[in-house]
């Protein structure tokens, strides 16, 4: 199971990225159009540049960024119980960001959805 951890934190590296990508580049450029932006309810950038999209001031990408490499680096160390504690935390707080993204902001955002999705997977696979 830590060698699907691993894959799905990488993965979550990479969205991570992303997502800040999108929201920095958003923010500096209105008329930018990501992929993840198909149309007025499927969009990455409302999801990003909303006021749920920060936490204390930084992106909410970067709190992914950073929780992804704390559990690829523990699944390096076989921290199980660490990755179990982490992901179970980042659980909670997709459940929270998506009932805010699909029932307030009325919007589907892929990334986000895949965030959600892998934080689940992780969950799932430290138990």
């Amino acid at each position: 199971m830590i060698f699907w951890i691993r894959w799905l934190a990488l993965i979550g590296i990479l969205l991570s990225c992303y997502a800040l990508y999108v929201k920095r580049t958003a923010e500096r450029y209105r008329k930018y159009k990501p992929m993840c932006d198909i149309n007025g309810s499927i969009s990455c950038t409302k999801a990003f540049l909303s006021k749920e999209g920060a936490l204390t001031g930084l992106p909410n990408p970067i709190y992914g960024l950073a929780f992804y490499v704390i559990i690829f680096a523990a699944t390096m160390y076989f921290q199980k119980e660490l990755i179990l504690y982490l992901s179970a935390i980042a659980v909670v707080a997709s459940l929270y960001l998506a009932y805010i993204s699909y029932f307030k902001q009325k919007n589907f955002c892929l990334v986000c959805s895949s965030i959600y999705l892998i934080n689940i997977l992780i969950f799932a696979f430290s138990l």
